[in-house]
């Protein structure tokens, strides 16, 4: 079966696209979803306490603004439910096709007498073309279990974070909670109120700073609704209050020394007791790995029956974790917060461009992407969220529709100078990495720890080093001097 365009994955990035596509008059577009249904992140991590720590009013698509959040900071299940409403209100969940992951994707250049294409493969053994290729995949969606001696042999339940298992009742059990970031921050106060005990197993102790958040009252959500230019002011406020954040990320790191000093009086006062305080300060940079946000999680840990272990794992046994000292923590269940393969980014697709050549080993010394959206000798592929996408102070969706316009510019490109396709040119694709590594080097995130944006070698490859205003304008539209380019044989179609 052959379309124009072919998105993988149906997350915020797919379903933003696949809507401006529909806005630009291109109908004939399939999203191809591995999952039973969409959501991406948003739907894989339905965990105790699941939530977002960017503020409401910048988590929505400024095409489908969302004034009735019922939170400062929205809930796991809002936020689904958002994405859902999106799909339906623009015509996009016929264009999905769920239980179908892609296994491969070969670039086929024709011949002069055919058109280009990709060759997609899914896992139900189909073969679709398409002319352009769009990932969708985020950074988020592979899940990472440790790689722990002894981890198989445990008899009770274990999952990871994003694999919840609701079937199983944690109340009055002894439960392990092995990682301490993101996730682990908002599982432990949920489920610390119901255990019988609670064990966390810290390797590294994050910056948790106050989450200010609360329920909106219905007069606001009324005035957010109905008055003109109130929620407009609010989304602007909240945007530039973050963004300002960016100078101690990217350009004076000294300025997070500021907000460390606020960070240990927070932790101060919320841990009294001196050892466990002194177990929960890092011994890294404040800004170096993702600062965390949550109101309970420190007083979670004040609890008589939560244990915070910072012993490095030996080895998972039958009954419960064994740390190096040789104490066995006993557990009748595990929890893996143990983040994503972050830096994989399509992994496990194998994904062939011109002549045959890999992607994963164009990227086997780290991902790169010109703007973090192509790849030079992968024609028409365009990636979205991809590597120096992510962010430590403001929303991936303002990002995202960065990158949306300027992928409607190369797709506008293919259609109105009646081109096969286009390729960003090797020597700018290059430059664009050695900048990008350059301007790294002067952020918090290359001071000296080990983080998940950063890949096997110890190379930054996920993060935007600047401000997110700069990447818009940097996206604003493709550059044709960007790329080379293949005139369409007579019977090509966009």
């Amino acid at each position: 079966m052959s379309h124009s365009v072919l998105i993988i994955g149906s997350g915020f990035g797919g379903i933003g696209m696949a809507v401006r596509l529909r806005q630009a008059g291109i109908h004939d577009f399939v999203i191809l979803e591995k999952a039973d249904e969409l959501g991406g992140t948003w739907r894989d991590n339905t965990y105790p306490g699941a939530a977002c720590d960017v503020p409401s009013h910048l988590y929505s698509f400024s095409f489908e603004r969302k004034t009735d959040w019922t939170r400062r900071f929205p809930l796991q299940r809002e936020i689904l439910d958002y994405l859902w409403h999106c799909a339906r209100k623009y015509g996009v969940l016929s264009h999905i096709r769920f239980g179908t992951e892609v296994t491969e994707a070969r670039f086929e250049a024709g011949d002069g007498r055919s058109d280009a294409v990709w060759r997609v493969s899914t896992s139900d053994g189909d073969e679709l073309t398409a002319r352009v290729l769009i990932s969708a995949c985020g950074q988020l969606n592979r899940p990472a279990l440790p790689d722990i001696e002894g981890r198989e042999s445990f008899t009770g339940p274990s999952f990871h974070s994003a694999r919840w298992d609701h079937g199983v009742d944690l109340r009055g059990k002894k439960v392990a909670v092995i990682g301490t970031g993101a996730s682990a921050i908002q599982i432990v106060p949920e489920i610390a109120a119901e255990a019988g005990r609670l064990v966390l197993f810290q390797r590294s102790a994050p910056y948790v700073i106050e989450k200010p958040d609360r329920p909106y009252r219905r007069w606001e959500r009324v005035l957010f609704a109905t008055v003109p230019g109130v929620y407009e002011l609010s989304r602007a406020k909240i945007y530039a209050l973050y963004e300002s954040r960016a100078l101690g990320f990217v350009k004076y790191p000294r300025l997070m020394e500021i907000m460390e000093k606020g960070f240990r009086k927070g932790l101060e006062a919320q841990v009294p007791d001196p050892s466990l305080r002194e177990a929960l300060v890092p011994d890294y940079p404040m800004g170096c790995k993702r600062i965390l946000v949550s109101s309970d999680y420190y007083p979670a840990l004040n609890r008589p029956n939560v244990d915070l272990v910072t012993d490095p794992i030996a080895r998972v046994t039958p009954s419960g974790v064994t740390t190096a000292g040789g104490t066995e923590h006993e557990a009748d269940v595990i929890v893996y917060a143990t983040g994503f393969r972050s830096t994989d980014f399509l992994a496990p697709m194998k994904i062939s461009g011109v002549e045959g050549r890999e992607l994963n080993d164009v990227w086997r010394h780290g991902a790169q992407a010109h703007l973090g959206i192509t790849v030079s000798g992968f024609p028409n592929l365009f990636l979205l969220y991809g590597p120096y996408t992510n962010l430590g102070h403001n929303s991936i969706i303002y990002m995202l529709e960065s990158q949306f316009r300027y992928v409607m510019g190369c797709i506008g490109a293919l259609r109105e100078a009646d081109l096969d396709w286009i390729d960003v040119r090797p020597d700018v694709f290059d430059a664009f990495g050695r900048e990008m590594q350059e301007r790294l080097r002067s952020t918090v995130w290359e001071t000296g720890c080990d983080s998940w944006y950063m890949n096997a070698e110890g190379k930054v490859v996920n993060n935007w080093p600047g401000f997110t205003f700069a990447y818009r304008r940097a996206t604003r539209r493709p550059d044709p001097r960007d790329f080379r380019a293949r005139r369409a044989t007579p019977h090509a179609g966009a």
